[in-house]
């Protein structure tokens, strides 16, 4: 059994990531667990259970702020939660060895995909007919720049089985996949940054409950596990949401890439020499 004084001061980490990327913390979490000894199993399904609180402590925050759309949020909510039951009794079944390959492929095939496309500024698109009618827009102040940003998402059609996937990835992996949601944000509905960041934080903790109902009903979640872990992603989340709104798009991005690329490489080396 790991220790409190172990656990605590990880998820705190993995909280703050989690809420400064918007990927939901399981991308340090998980690594983390496994290498402290627990199976990847059960870390997957404590690390799922952690995203609704990080989910909660940030998501709410971002929303205070009028950063979050709630609108775009609700919609795709929808698609992440069938995605993340999939995924989740797909994980029951597997073997250990392909989680960790998969786990770090997904965090590698999200970061080529966000610097291949991050390289330009956002700029507001032409709205499509179908997310017109859904009225996905909004706008929200920028603390950085000092003014408030107005948007259009598009491309809802692609958005929504796209945001399959990214549930199926988040219940099979623990992770939340909000690398893979703020992707689909950013790349295919058009989002700014730190809309796409703080949508995602509302959209991973509804996915993530989806999943962790599967590994509860498995046996899986260790309570003993799972109470330091989800203060500290708590307390985490927190501190994340108040440095985010003071930081540039560009800054955000540059984090989210850094993260990515270290623990993508980590995971794939680890699943190979088992």
């Amino acid at each position: 059994m790991v220790s409190f004084e172990l656990l605590f001061p990880v998820s705190v980490v993995a909280g703050f990531v989690g809420a400064m990327s918007g990927m939901g913390g399981g991308v340090v979490l998980i690594p983390a667990l496994t290498l402290l000894g627990v199976d990847i199993k059960h870390a997957i399904a404590v690390s799922i259970l952690s995203i609704i609180a990080t989910s909660s402590g940030s998501a709410s925050a971002y929303a205070r702020d009028h950063i979050t759309n709630l609108k775009v949020g609700m919609f795709l909510e929808m698609f992440t939660i069938v995605g993340a039951i999939v995924g989740a009794s797909i994980t029951i079944i597997s073997s250990t060895k392909p989680l960790y390959i998969a786990f770090g492929a997904v965090l590698l095939g999200s970061w080529a995909a966000l610097l291949f496309a991050g390289q330009a500024t956002w700029h507001a698109g032409k709205q499509d007919g179908f997310t017109r009618w859904l009225e996905l827009e909004g706008s929200y102040p920028d603390q950085a720049l000092g003014e408030t940003i107005s948007y259009k998402a598009r491309r809802a059609y692609f958005g929504a089985p796209a945001m399959f996937g990214a549930g199926m990835i988040a219940g099979l992996l623990g992770i939340g996949a909000g690398a893979v949601k703020v992707l689909i944000h950013d790349l295919i509905m058009g989002l700014p940054p730190k809309v796409s960041t703080t949508t995602s934080n509302l959209i991973i903790g509804v996915t993530a409950l989806a999943g962790t109902s599967v590994y509860l009903v498995a046996g899986l979640i260790d309570p003993g596990l799972a109470a330091p872990v989800v203060l500290g992603v708590v307390l985490g989340a927190f501190l994340g949401t108040r440095l985010l709104v003071r930081l540039t798009n560009q800054a955000i991005r540059r984090f989210f890439l850094i993260v990515l690329l270290v623990l993508a490489v980590e995971m794939i080396v680890r699943g190979i020499r088992g």
